[in-house]
């Protein structure tokens, strides 16, 4: 019992995490990308491709951690229910 408490604990702080680097994904897409100037230079060109690319990756990366412990977690909710009847 104490292993399942331990697992749904990991899957929640899973769950956490990944709405943390959601949110981080989403700082650098929003505020530090921003929206693109018409004919901006080169060097305004070359840093929002790198904040773009630092917000999708950390978007992705965060979906992906809260996808594993939000699955993780109903898989426990099911059993537990299984078990229960």
């Amino acid at each position: 019992m104490k292993i399942i408490n331990l697992l749904k604990s990991v899957m929640t702080g899973l769950i956490i995490s990944g709405v943390i680097v959601i949110l981080a994904g989403m700082y650098y897409l929003v505020v530090k990308a921003g929206i693109p100037y018409q004919d901006a230079p080169t060097e305004l060109q070359i840093r929002y491709a790198v904040n773009m690319g630092i917000g999708e990756g950390l978007f992705g990366i965060g979906l992906l951690i809260g996808g594993v412990g939000l699955v993780g977690r109903i898989v426990f909710l099911l059993t537990d229910r299984s078990l229960r009847k």
